[in-house]
């Protein structure tokens, strides 16, 4: 059976507070939105339409260039009404329609084939799940067969309707074109004055079973309407994040106290230590160490038995195998090699105020305490700085072990002296002289 899909997204989202269209909030790195669409292109559907109303530019330039019919729903008059504005975009299409909510960011595309395989022999199916606290949510009225014969809303339920704990998702699978017959049909009568889109359902029965699937994870059906919700969703899609990395075989010491986004890829046997912040985008090896107090911004990358430790920030960096940073560092736009050590304070000072610019550290070389890398700047293989030492748009040459501010290379020790040396004589003899910046005899 052909398949498509329509994810509504058009709501205002007033309980947000926010210029921001509500699709566009982010969970745990991605918007509301990429969630669903990621979830929902697992059936692959052809076509993904997208119902946008507020906002709809800004959402459509976030996901500019994916493969997505965009349609505008301009007078937001209810879902139902949400529907009928795909109609024209599933022109010809005889099939199975999934339609699902944008703000509903945790569901997953295992209860999505469910809900597909509970379709079979349906004209409607709507994905349901039960919770304690129903309130704000549409109920599920089933018949004593228990066929779904309608949803009421909250606010025209009856005190009896209220105490059923079954209620809606938003999310429903329905045969097409016979799903957009009945949204022909909706009339506005409810509290709000607006078309429903489950009242299709009674119409649909008329010439065909209405069933519904029940999602075993209520959090799922879970639609953000307020920061509250934001929040509540973050938590649950940062629970299940974690869960799937201790089951790779990563090691999170404290899962209450660490923060890791989506798309992070870590290898088995690293250890997450608290207070650890890993960004979208992030890759780490195996047998890594990360944190405490540290945050991996999108680009960094941890090569096997690399170390990254106390209040240390990297974005856009490459710390290579058996490298380590493990103290108040900020490693940005750098390529580091191999056993690396990183001193601590060491910055990378990427940014010249106009553009970033790259910083190299090779195999074997290492940084003293406090040291500054004015970026662009290459440390090459074993070379070193000493403490506090501010490297000024360098290449360092391999071996060499540079001082000061701004550093310079240390001169190779002299020959014992004939006669003992005075402390200024001493001090001269091992720092190389300022190269001068006339370029010839004077006139």
């Amino acid at each position: 059976m052909k398949t498509a899909a329509v994810v509504l997204a058009a709501g205002q989202g007033v309980r947000m507070k926010s210029e921001r269209a509500k699709v566009l909030h982010e969970v745990c790195g991605r918007s509301l939105l990429a969630h669903v669409l990621e979830a929902v292109r697992t059936l692959n559907p052809d076509p993904l339409v997208v119902v946008v109303g507020h906002g709809a530019e800004e959402v459509k330039a976030e996901f500019k260039g994916e493969r997505v019919v965009w349609v505008e729903q301009k007078e937001r008059r209810g879902t139902g009404h949400a529907l009928a504005q795909a109609e024209a975009a599933l022109k010809g299409f005889a099939g199975r329609l999934f339609v699902l909510c944008g703000d509903a960011p945790l569901v997953t595309p295992e209860t999505l084939a469910g809900l597909g395989r509970a379709a079979d022999g349906r004209l409607a199916t709507v994905l349901t799940c039960e919770v304690e606290d129903a309130t704000g949510y549409g109920r599920i009225v089933r018949s004593a067969k228990g066929d779904v014969t309608r949803i009421v809303e909250h606010r025209d339920a009856t005190a009896e309707e209220r105490g059923i704990r079954e209620i809606n998702s938003g999310g429903y699978a329905f045969e097409a074109p016979a799903v957009f017959d009945a949204v022909r049909q909706l009339k506005p009568v409810n509290a709000q004055g607006e078309y429903y889109l489950t009242d299709v359902l009674p119409i649909l029965m008329k010439k065909g079973r209405v069933g519904a699937f029940v999602a075993t994870d209520p959090a799922e059906v879970l639609g953000v309407n307020s920061r509250r919700d934001l929040a509540l969703a973050t938590s649950k899609m940062r629970d299940r994040i974690l869960r799937q990395h201790m089951d790779n075989g990563v090691t999170i010491v404290a899962p209450d106290l660490t923060y890791i986004e989506c798309g992070v890829e870590i290898g088995p046997d690293t250890v997450v230590e608290p207070f650890t912040v890993i960004r979208s985008g992030v890759k780490i090896g195996s047998h890594c160490e990360v944190g405490p107090f540290c945050q991996l911004r999108p680009g960094a990358v941890l090569e096997d038995h690399a170390e990254i430790g106390n209040f240390v920030e990297m974005k856009k960096s490459r710390l290579g195998a058996h490298s380590k940073a493990k103290h108040l560092s900020y490693l940005g736009d750098a390529t580091i090699g191999a056993r690396v050590n990183i001193g601590a304070g060491t910055i990378t000072a990427n940014y010249d105020g106009v553009n970033k610019h790259p910083t190299v550290i090779e195999d074997g070389a290492s940084t003293g305490s406090h040291t500054v890398l004015v970026a662009p700047t290459t440390m090459k293989k074993g070379s070193k700085t000493g403490a506090g030492a501010v490297v000024t748009k360098k290449t360092m040459g391999e071996g060499e072990t540079w001082v000061g501010v701004p550093a310079r290379p240390l001169r190779p020790a002299p020959p014992p002296p004939a006669k003992p040396l005075t402390p200024d004589e001493r001090r001269k003899t091992l720092i190389a002289p300022k190269p001068s910046k006339r370029s010839g005899p004077r006139a």
